[in-house]
């Protein structure tokens, strides 16, 4: 059996990140990942936004916390990461949207978020050629911005692998052993690993790994398609936000990346559970008359490609971070609902601090700053409500 200072299951989002975090204080880290490299799970389908703007002040920190991450990581690790601060921009054309988005500024603004209401002039200088008929205005937070995923990943697997991560690659978990309510070993379809402590970052997976030891994870994947255009001159710095509904979809989004490309996507109505990544023909239709409604100069833009990845979502719509009643020295960081890429950098900053410092996120008063992220998130809450911005 090999043995580590920390096992982490899954080589993605958060596991990359967590892993070269934890490597970085002098931990011994193993990574298993049943693909044959990394982020290859809903890493690679991810569409590169990286926003604090949410409604609950747990992902704003912690998203924030990413932001600085990502933000620095050319300037201060020499990796370009197409990284871009072009802010995020959620539109309001009815009094319902937009009472909501003012009532949430107040949580934002409580927690140190940079972001503001702004008329529907502001809103169409950020973003030249929206539709104004009806426009009320809207928020707009200028720190947030987006990077490319791939590559993002690629800089935390090669710092992680600077810093003696040893990832194991190909290799899919098929038990785990139990002692007095502590996880001994887990054993893979190549090797047994032994450590004090074990992660699961699974993605959508995460249920299955945490069922290996009879625990009941509420992380059920969704299917969401995203595309991509042709590149073009810049016209646009924002990602758009609109969070109208309609019969066939929830909210639509996209944004003009740092090399020119418009990428998008949309949340299904009703949801699309499990895990299917083929293609369907309703999403670029569906998608592209939603856009070209709010933004009719998109209507010449060339489509190159489009696919479809995992959403691991809760019930609410927020991720479980904590231990398990059946493992106390298993931690989840699981059920990042679509957000695994913008929380990741963060959450791996922060479970780190909490794992160098003997936190227990079962028990976090008093144990770290990052409390708050134990007890809002942990895996025993009621997981009512729903997160507005999700």
């Amino acid at each position: 059996m090999k043995s580590c200072d920390l096992v982490i299951i899954g080589a993605g989002s958060v596991g990359l990140p967590l892993a070269w975090n934890c490597a970085a204080k002098g931990l011994k880290v193993i990574v298993l990942e049943k693909e044959a490299s990394w982020g290859r799970g809903q890493n690679r389908a991810a569409i590169g936004g990286i926003r604090a703007t949410h409604s609950d002040p747990a992902k704003i920190r912690i998203c924030r916390e990413s932001i600085a991450i990502v933000s620095s990581l050319k300037a201060e690790k020499g990796f370009d990461v197409e990284w871009r601060a072009g802010g995020y921009l959620y539109v309001a054309y009815d009094e319902e949207r937009e009472a909501a988005f003012r009532k949430l500024l107040l949580i934002q603004k409580s927690v140190g978020l940079d972001i503001d209401w702004v008329n529907s002039d502001r809103v169409a200088a950020l973003a030249p050629g929206i539709e104004t008929r009806s426009l009320r205005g809207g928020t707009f937070s200028p720190g947030d911005g987006y990077a490319s995923p791939l590559m993002t990943a690629s800089c935390f697997h090669k710092l992680g692998m600077d810093k003696g991560v040893d990832f194991r690659f190909g290799e899919s978990v098929g038990s785990i052993r139990l002692e007095c309510g502590k996880i001994v070993s887990i054993k893979t379809n190549r090797d047994e690993y032994g450590a004090p402590l074990f992660v699961n970052a699974a993605g959508a997976e995460a249920a299955d790994i945490a069922g290996l030891i009879g625990a009941d994870l509420p992380v059920h994947p969704d299917c969401h398609e995203a595309g991509v255009t042709e590149p073009v001159e810049r016209f646009m710095e924002p990602m758009i936000v609109d969070i109208r509904p309609d019969n066939e979809s929830g909210n639509y989004y996209f944004y003009q990346a740092n090399t020119g490309q418009v990428v998008f996507c949309i949340t299904p109505r009703p949801q699309v559970w499990g895990m299917d990544k083929d293609n369907t023909s309703n999403f670029l239709p569906l998608c592209a008359s939603r856009m070209l409604e709010l933004y009719p100069r998109l209507r010449n833009l060339k489509v190159r490609r489009t696919w479809r990845g995992m959403y691991p979502m809760t019930p609410d719509g927020f991720p479980i971070v904590g231990y398990l009643r059946e493992a106390e020295n298993f931690l989840q960081a699981v059920g990042m609902c679509g957000q695994g890429f913008m929380l990741g950098p963060g959450l791996g900053k922060i479970l780190s601090e909490a794992i160098l410092g003997g936190s227990r996120p079962s028990k976090p008063e008093g144990s770290t700053e990052y409390g708050f992220v134990f007890e809002e998130l942990q895996a025993y809450r009621k997981f009512d409500g729903m997160e507005l911005l999700k």
